[in-house]
């Protein structure tokens, strides 16, 4: 049975009511679930007593109003997902319940320093504070023990650690791997937006990322040293940009490599403090027609 809220002191009771000894998980999304959301949930059933998803669209971290318009919105589906799954709660609040004095008034004491002014930060500013601002006010509401997240929204997972971490909240931060579909594409709401042709086409995001990264660790497993200059690896980012923008439609706004910890780009560092592969990430955004999709993987 999945139990349906809207009210924050619904679920606040609800809340109170459960036993002290029950280890509560929680999924938050913006709607539109498919398989890489309803993982999340998997893992959170698994290690927890009661989950709570909750289902928000948060206007406070979309830069563009039309991009916030053209979200897809998929309730009843979503419904049906999570019936199916198991999960136990679903949150689905309207903007005065998150947002009582407006999203224009909301608190947000958090600092990033460096960590919301690099990729998507850059290209998307105000965009994490809005993410800080919904993530902190929903853990408020539903106080659980742990948040599962997945790892396709890295940047965004070093973002609610820190601002974690700035809260002194007990809760634990659980990244998940990125769900695939078969050929590659990392699963996402926004691939419910793409034409036939470019959704045939997008795997291409991930066979770059792949081919990059196999490049970046042969390199450096066949001279370590040489590799502690920058040079070699701005050679193969510029290398696979250009491949993808040589794909029709495909717009690449970035293909960086990153030290996985804090997301400083490896071009950026210092030869003493580039990092092995394990401790390197790329990341990645790249426009298909007007469908921005972005992506990650961990260089081993």
């Amino acid at each position: 049975m999945l139990i349906r809220f809207e009210r924050k002191t619904d679920l606040e009771a609800w809340r109170r009511e459960l036993s002290p000894d029950l280890r509560l998980g929680f999924v938050p999304t913006m709607g539109a679930l498919h398989r890489g959301h309803l993982a999340l949930i998997e893992r959170a059933l698994e290690e927890c007593d009661r989950v709570v998803c909750s289902i928000f669209v948060n206007p406070t971290q979309f830069n563009q109003a039309e991009d916030l318009q053209h979200y897809p919105r998929t309730e009843e589906k979503d419904l049906q997902l999570l019936l199916e799954v198991g999960c136990h709660l679903l949150f689905l609040p309207t903007i005065e319940e998150i947002y009582p004095e407006g999203p224009e008034n909301a608190p947000n004491p958090f600092v990033f320093g460096e960590l919301e002014k690099v990729m998507e930060g850059e290209r998307r500013p105000g965009h994490f504070r809005g993410v800080a601002q919904v993530v902190s006010r929903l853990l408020e509401i539903v106080q659980p023990h742990a948040l599962y997240m997945g790892q396709k929204d890295y940047q965004q997972t070093l973002i609610v650690r820190s601002m974690l971490e700035q809260m002194n909240s007990p809760v634990q931060l659980v990244v998940c791997p990125t769900v695939r579909e078969e050929d590659g594409l990392a699963m996402s709401s926004r691939n419910l937006r793409l034409s036939a042709e470019q959704r045939a086409l997008a795997p291409e995001i991930y066979r770059a990322m792949r081919a990059a990264a196999t490049t970046f660790a042969e390199r450096h497993k066949k001279n370590s040293s040489a590799f502690r200059q920058p040079t070699p690896v701005g050679q193969i980012e510029d290398r696979y940009l250009q491949q993808l923008a040589a794909l029709p439609g495909f717009r690449p706004e970035y293909f960086c490599f990153a030290r996985a910890a804090d997301l400083k780009p490896l071009r950026d560092l210092p030869p003493e403090e580039l990092p092995p592969p394990g401790e390197v990430v790329l990341c990645t955004a790249v426009w298909v027609g007007d469908v921005r999709l972005i992506d990650n993987l961990i260089v081993s």
